[in-house]
This record gives structure tokens, C-alpha cells and sequence, in this order.
């Protein structure tokens, strides 16, 4: 995402919006400055190393504004999310839930623990932070990245009050809690999208998907292989009692299954859901529809205490090219197309090149501050800087729509299917 040598001039016009909510004038000026600092030259994006590049700014009156001046973010989160919904909102647009970690030693900074790292694939010492993504026509906006609290961290109020944790955020809350949470403020900013997406972290959460669909929202979600699953044929019935009482409950007809023994024996089809660098992308899918095993809990039979079948859902798998197998669930509609399926399933990756982007290009992990609000207005700032560049680049390719090559990078192939 490389910026010309104008871009400090275009970022003063394109913050006019935000600085407006940020009312004190010494506020209105740290703002700019840490954000052209995020996005300009310099291999660390913290704040000391920030303030020895920009002569006119102090390293003090920079670490205040992030770390402990009084002020609210939510002017400028609200600005963010109206330019998003702007440049990429619509019924095509994918929200996508995700995590990302940030490495850190010690254990004094907010939410640091050893913890699962999905993007290092380990147990890692780490910062864990939710990310929700506005995407369309493969082009992300980074909405929210909200901070996950550990046990270790939730257990223990001194600590959290120390770090500046705010009361309303001190209760324990899962991933996919938080997950809703955000979600239901985006609803609720008015921020258009047409489905959710999520891996299987979020997806193998029960109260996670049926959060979504209370919501009268689409999703497609990943889940482990042993996700159990009904046929969507599946009856109730009430089973008669050898002896003893009759039975006061109804129980399906059939057992669940793993979501990969349902799909053994499936058709499975080679399907290309957009053009990469190298090509077509393929893999093989199947996809049926099924029973999601994730009601109310009951006794059945010998079997034991087994879910009873939920909502009706498509269940897909795929089998990519280095023999990887995955699964996964979906609520788009039963006429949707397998090669739809894979598009939504498959615009989850967006998301995974914008973290990296917010990492390696922007300084989302070099904040060096322990405070939950100076990690999360650092985070905010490396969102606008995002989204800045975004912009600018959205705009470039829309001045060079006259070619045919410049067309086609403009919108690329494999666009978000129409799912509606």
C-alpha cells in the first residue's frame, strides 16, 4: 500500500471530518500527526521513534494524547464507520469476525497471557484483539479491533483497574461474545453488509451462530470436523416404551453424525471461486443441507445426553489441493449455488491480508504503552490510517478507469456472490 508523495495533503482534507469531533485544538493536532506518523517512513511505529521523525511534535504531548489525555473515541469511531459504509457497505458486503495476536514479553501490558494465537498457529505470550471487517469487491475496511481479557487478567480487578480496564468491560466475555457485541453496535451504526463470515474459533460456537440468525443475519461459519449435524430430512417422533411409562418427549428419528462422516460419501466437484495471481483459484466442495445438532440438550436412548436438531443449514467441505480438509456451515438460502457457497466461504482471506498490512505497513503491534485505552486508541489511529490508504487507492484506480487493464484491477474477479 504505497503512498505517493502527496499524501500528507490529501490526509489534512480527508481527517477534516474526524477532527471536527475531536474539539480541542491540541487534540486536533496530535491526531494528524499520529496518524501521518503510522503511515510514513520508519521501520518502528511507536510512539518514541514516532516523535524523533516529526520535529514539530513532542514525544510528551504524543504519548498524552494516545495513552492519557480525556477524550472520546467515538466521534471518530463513528466517522470511520460512516466512510466505510460509504466506500464498501452494501447487501454485497462481507462483515468478517476474526482474531489477530500481538506478541508481547512481560506481563504488564493490558490482556497479555500465554494464549492460543490462531495467526502463529501455537500457545504464544500475546495480546488478543477481535477484529471486524467491512469487505467488498476485495477491498477491506477494518471497522473494529477490540481487546479479548484472559482469565488470568479477568480474575484478578486490581490488575484490570491498574491497566485502566473500564468497569463495563471487566466481566469474563468469550471471543465470540465480543464478537456479538461488536456486531450488534455496527447493526446498530447503521453499517450495511449482507453476511457474516468466521472461522472456525467463532463458528463452532453454538450461541455464536444462533446470536446471528436471532439477528436475521446470513452467515457462513467454519467448524471442526466433528461438528454433529441431522439430515434436514430428520422427523421427531415419540418412540413407544417397551415398558414403563410412555415417552413425555419426542426424539429424531435418526442419530447425528460428524460433519465429516455426513460428507464422505457426497458429491464433491471442482469449483474456482476467483482469479489469484497465479490463476484461478479451485478446490473441491460438497455441500448439503442439513440439521444443525446444537438444540436443547436431552437423553436419547442409550445414546446419552445428544442435542436435539436446530436450525437448517448448509453444510460444506472442502478438500484443497495439499490435501487439507475443512468444514463448514451456513445459513444463506437453499437455492444458493455450491460455486456461491465457496465465494462467501472463501472472502474470509481479506481480512488476513489486513491484519498484516495493520502489522507490518502500519504499527498495529509496536504500540508500547500497557493502558486498555492507549492500546485501543492506537488501534483506532491505525484503522483511520487504513482506511486513508484505502481511499486513496480506491480513488486512483477510479481516475485510471479508462483502460482495460486499469478496469480490471479496479473490480477484481470473483466478486461477492449474489446471495439474496
Amino acid at each position: 500500500m504505497a503512498v505517493d508523495g502527496d499524501w500528507q495533503n490529501d490526509l489534512e482534507r480527508w481527517l477534516a471530518p474526524y477532527l471536527r469531533g475531536l474539539g480541542n485544538k491540541t487534540r486536533r493536532r496530535m491526531c494528524p500527526a499520529y496518524i501521518a506518523g503510522l503511515i510514513g517512513p520508519g521501520d518502528r511505529k511507536s510512539i518514541q521513534p514516532m516523535a524523533a521523525r516529526i520535529e514539530e511534535v513532542s514525544y510528551d504531548r504524543l504519548h498524552h494524547f494516545i495513552g492519557a489525555g480525556v477524550w472520546d473515541s467515538a466521534p471518530l469511531e463513528t466517522t470511520l464507520w460512516q466512510q466505510a459504509d460509504d466506500l464498501v457497505g452494501g447487501e454485497k458486503a462481507w462483515l468478517i469476525i476474526d482474531d489477530t495476536a500481538l506478541p508481547k514479553k512481560g506481563n504488564a501490558s493490558v490482556g497479555v497471557a500465554p494464549q492460543y494465537a490462531s495467526a502463529l498457529g501455537k500457545n504464544a505470550n500475546c495480546q488478543t484483539l477481535v477484529s471486524v471487517t467491512l469487505a467488498s469487491r476485495e477491498v477491506p475496511l477494518m471497522l473494529s479491533l477490540r481487546l479479548f481479557l484472559p482469565e488470568s487478567w479477568t480474575g484478578d480487578t486490581a490488575r484490570m483497574i491498574k491497566a485502566g480496564v473500564p468497569e463495563e468491560m471487566r466481566q469474563p466475555r468469550t471471543k465470540p461474545e465480543i464478537a456479538i457485541e461488536e456486531i450488534d453496535r455496527v447493526i446498530a451504526a447503521g453499517v450495511r453488509f449482507g453476511c457474516v463470515l468466521a472461522d472456525a474459533g467463532y463458528g463452532l460456537s453454538a450461541p455464536f451462530r444462533q446470536a446471528l440468525t436471532a439477528r436475521g443475519l446470513c452467515w457462513a461459519v467454519g467448524v471442526p470436523k466433528h461438528q454433529k449435524v441431522y439430515p434436514a430430512d430428520v422427523q421427531l417422533i415419540f418412540p413407544e416404551a417397551a415398558c414403563g411409562r410412555p415417552r413425555l418427549r419426542h426424539v429424531p428419528d435418526v442419530k447425528s453424525l460428524p460433519a465429516q462422516a455426513v460428507l464422505e460419501g457426497a458429491k464433491w466437484r471442482q469449483v474456482s471461486w476467483r482469479r489469484g495471481t497465479k490463476g484461478r483459484l479451485v478446490a473441491r466442495f460438497a455441500a448439503v443441507r442439513v440439521r444443525i445438532a446444537d438444540g436443547a440438550p436431552q437423553r436419547i436412548g442409550s445414546s446419552g445426553a445428544q442435542h436435539m436438531p436446530g436450525e437448517e443449514a448448509w453444510l460444506v467441505g472442502e478438500h484443497r489441493s495439499n490435501g487439507e480438509r475443512k468444514y463448514y456451515l451456513s445459513n444463506l438460502p437453499a437455492d444458493t449455488s455450491i460455486k456461491d457457497l465457496a465465494g462467501a466461504i472463501k472472502a474470509r482471506w481479506i481480512c488476513e491480508q489486513a491484519h498484516q498490512q495493520l502489522k507490518e505497513e502500519l504499527g498495529l503491534d509496536h504500540f508500547e504503552g500497557r493502558s486498555w485505552t492507549g492500546l485501543h486508541r492506537h488501534a483506532l489511529m491505525t484503522m483511520m490510517a487504513y482506511a486513508f490508504l484505502q481511499t486513496r487507492r480506491l480513488a486512483q484506480a477510479g481516475r485510471k478507469k479508462k483502460t482495460p487493464r486499469a478496469t480490471a484491477s479496479a473490480q477484481p474477479a470473483g466478486s461477492s456472490p449474489g446471495y439474496h
